[in-house]
């Protein structure tokens, strides 16, 4: 036998083998590797130490289209099982079962609704699909449809599918973690108020624990709120108003160089929309914090001038005219709210929705030996 009718022998057995359910490989030809799991991914699994299931509510009578997504988180779901043995999944049919819309609720589990045609005749189907995380009485519930808008179904359906793998590993990292890591806001440079932080906070408290940092002498940061801020896993500075002094960029550098993680929520320019709707006009300065050398030193120059977006920028509502004593509104695009759009495939932007900004600036990073 040639080498030629070998290769073809081989070929002619997997799938015969394939067909039979003998065994099932999928090839990934991709260019950006989208079916083989990435190590980040790997690493995440291989840690895992307990039982951990997957209950997945995606099985029933639904359309076609959602057959892929159904066949994608199986398949998904057998490689993280091929992994480690300790993944194991199963999918559920909720209707069928008879599982009570409030027990799904419960869970954080709601349903859709899609519109079916059969024979003529309009009808309904509901449908959940969402995945439930249990691990060592910790249970979570994954959403297997991103919330996307500006598309249609099928492009929604195709980012869902490219999602599985983060959502499902993000989620197996979170309910496996052996602590909370610890979130300290900064208190002290007349940062937001706690109402102009809520939804971050809500946000950062569901995997965090966070808390204020306030220096003990309540006027400045300073070598006495060393050891609190080493307790620290990342601080966060949410639009600072106040000078820093020398001393606390000191500190703040040196939490940094010990490893410390910093957000920092900066405006460089200083321009209000409560203050332009009541005087009609403002003047945009810059916010002088005093942290031009400190940021420049990681390599980042914060430009004190408003970025203008005449085509991609948001909408605001205005009073236009009035009638009968009642005021008119009418909507307007606002250049100084420009809309982030995700126009590449870098993970950290991939399937987000437009982002709005207010009044950004624009940030230049500087080539500085040793910096990423």
């Amino acid at each position: 036998m040639n080498k030629k009718n070998l290769i073809y022998s081989i070929l002619a057995l997997v799938l015969l083998l394939g067909t039979f359910g003998i065994f099932s490989m999928r090839f990934d030809l991709t260019q950006e590797k989208r079916y083989t799991l990435s190590d980040a991914t790997i690493m995440v699994l291989e840690s895992v130490e307990k039982p951990l299931t997957f209950d997945v509510y995606l099985d029933g009578d639904f359309p076609a289209s959602f057959r892929q997504l159904q066949n994608e988180t199986k398949f998904i779901l057998e490689e993280f099982r091929k992994v480690n043995p300790k993944i194991d999944f199963k999918f559920i049919d909720p209707i069928k079962t008879k599982m009570s819309k409030d027990t799904l609720a419960a869970m954080g589990i709601q349903p859709s609704i899609l519109p079916d045609m059969k024979e003529g005749k309009m009808s309904e189907i509901v449908m959940f699909p969402y995945a439930a995380i249990k691990y060592n009485s910790k249970g979570a519930s994954i959403p297997l449809i991103v919330n996307l808008s500006g598309i249609d179904a099928s492009e929604q359906l195709s980012k869902s599918i490219e999602n599985l793998e983060y959502n499902f590993v993000s989620s197996i990292k979170r309910i496996t973690a052996d602590r909370k890591k610890n979130i300290g806001i900064l208190i002290n440079q007349d940062e937001l108020r706690p109402d102009e932080f809520r939804g971050f906070m809500e946000m950062a408290l569901e995997n965090y624990n966070a808390g204020p940092i306030i220096p003990k002498n309540q006027t400045e940061l300073t070598y006495e709120d060393v050891l609190q801020l080493h307790n620290m896993d990342a601080l966060v500075i949410a639009k600072p108003r106040k000078a820093f002094t020398e001393n606390e960029k000191l500190i703040l550098d040196q939490y940094i160089m010990n490893g410390g993680k910093t957000l920092w929520m900066i405006d460089a320019v200083n321009a209000e929309m409560d203050t332009l709707f009541q005087a009609k006009k403002i003047m945009a300065y810059p916010m002088e914090t005093n942290l031009t050398d400190f940021f420049f030193n990681y390599g980042i120059r914060l430009n004190a001038g408003l970025v203008k977006d005449m085509k991609k920028s948001a909408l605001i509502r205005i009073v236009s005219g009035e009638v009968a004593g009642n005021p008119q509104y009418s909507s307007f695009l606002w250049p100084y709210f420009p809309l982030g759009i995700a126009e590449n495939k870098n993970p950290i932007t991939k399937n987000i929705n437009p982002v709005k900004f207010e009044f950004p600036s624009s940030i230049d990073t500087l080539g500085r030996k040793n910096i990423k």
